[in-house]
């Protein structure tokens, strides 16, 4: 009993892993970011250091991240991005697992953004 349990448990965690897209910042277009709710979800300080034009912050570690989504419509696209990428993906997670049906990851964050800038 014990193993299938585990065996149902590992499969959802892998449909809903599965369901979260996930795109290089890098090739992110700005034409891409129209009619999307674009989330940086790095903390207040890092988001004041610099940011992506239009980017909302609510930050993955706060402790009001899930009441500020709650703003957010379950059926509108969000991308979410961070510092390199781990917090988002975690942020991604949590947004599907709550309902959230078009969520992307924008993988490498906001380092990678400024590293392509550089001349």
């Amino acid at each position: 009993m014990k193993s299938i349990f585990s065996i149902l448990l590992f499969a959802i965690v892998q449909f809903g892993m599965a369901q979260i897209k996930t795109i290089p910042i890098t090739s992110l277009l700005e034409n891409q970011l129209v009619s999307v709710v674009l989330v940086d979800v790095r903390t207040p300080s890092e988001f004041e250091a610099g940011h992506l034009k239009n980017a909302k912050n609510i930050n993955w570690m706060g402790d009001t991240f899930a009441k500020q989504f709650e703003a957010v419509s379950k059926d509108q696209p969000v991308y979410v991005y961070c510092k390199v990428g781990g917090r988002s993906l975690k942020a991604a997670e949590w947004l599907m697992a709550h309902g959230y049906k078009n969520v992307t990851n924008l993988s490498g964050g906001y380092d990678a953004f400024l590293q392509k800038r550089k001349p």
